[in-house]
């Protein structure tokens, strides 16, 4: 049976060596390699482009653009992991676990935008509640999102891991702060929202992990009283699925841990609170299914295979 050719555009940079470390050494595959001299000859790259049956795009958002030009074979699906595409016309947003119709769209679609690791975490938690009613598609939402440095990609990976770093790394760093984030128009567009939420990143001194989280009011809430009713939509809406999953209801909740789930292609929602207030927190690795595993995830749909191959 003839394997799958696989090529990797950005191969060199996180989350291309990620895709690598997921997919390297399976036996469906076929890994297609350019040469490493010649990783910007656009000829050399077109080539590879429309040799492949699916391609990965861990490109800059100008780059991925320029790739996806440089297609000519109708034949290849192309995964991208950039912003650039996320809430284009043509491309099928890759969270399955959106709807079974989302699944299915993946399924058959050949332009997958894979989402971003802090929109994962909030499209994860508000997508669902937006579409059951409970949360009103104009509410003021706010969102707090802890990351792992391996998500600011090399640069910040090497100056968190630098031995003569600055002693402001040891401590955690907001950014983002002009509150324009590249991630605010996927999460608006695909949780349904009529306006963007207020959106603070924080990065860490660890290598990876995610935490993202929403509070929220619930007398502004339609048809629940309780962070408990809250967890029971969520939990009903995520129920039967592989990758996403709800923790049970607990409401002497102490501490959540944002690497709990790092090294993985899990996504575990957590809902705390009482009567009056609910957080819901999305814990996830900013790698795996905020990433480079959600792109292997949704190659396996495409393909129309076990969607945990070769996933953790």
């Amino acid at each position: 049976m003839p394997r799958t050719k696989v090529y990797i555009d950005g191969q060199a940079g996180t989350t291309g060596l990620q895709i690598f470390d997921r997919i390297g050494s399976r036996e469906d595959l076929e890994l297609l390699r350019i040469d490493e001299d010649k990783r910007h000859d656009t000829e050399e790259r077109r080539k590879f482009l429309n040799a492949a049956d699916i391609v990965f795009l861990c490109l800059p958002d100008a780059g991925a653009r320029e790739a996806v030009a440089l297609v000519d074979n109708p034949d290849v699906r192309i995964i991208d992991a950039s912003t650039a595409h996320r809430t284009a016309d043509g491309w099928t947003y890759g969270f399955p676990e959106l709807s079974a119709e989302q699944r299915a769209a993946i399924a058959s679609s050949t332009r997958i935008a894979n989402p971003g690791c802090h929109a994962t975490g909030f499209i994860s938690t508000v997508a669902p509640l937006v579409k059951a009613g409970v949360v009103p598609a104009d509410y003021p939402l706010t969102c707090h999102s802890l990351t792992g440095y391996s998500g600011g990609g090399k640069q910040m990976i090497a100056a968190y891991e630098a031995g003569d770093r600055p002693g402001r790394l040891d401590s955690p760093g907001l950014y983002g702060l002009t509150l324009r984030h590249k991630h605010l128009p996927e999460m608006q567009v695909v949780c349904g929202l009529a306006h963007a939420p207020v959106f603070m990143p924080v990065v860490d001194d660890y290598y990876k992990g995610m935490a993202t989280s929403i509070m929220l009011h619930n007398q502004l809430l339609n048809g629940v009283s309780s962070a408990r009713e809250v967890h029971e939509a969520l939990a009903a809406h995520y129920a039967g699925q592989r990758f996403v999953t709800v923790a049970p209801f607990d409401a002497a909740q102490q501490t959540l841990y944002a690497n709990e789930l790092a090294g993985t292609n899990e996504l575990r929602i957590v809902v705390c609170g009482n009567e009056e207030h609910t957080t819901v927190t999305a814990l996830f690795d900013n790698l795996g299914k905020g990433a480079s595993g959600a792109a292997v995830q949704n190659m396996n749909i495409a393909l129309g295979i076990d969607e945990a191959t070769g996933l953790a």
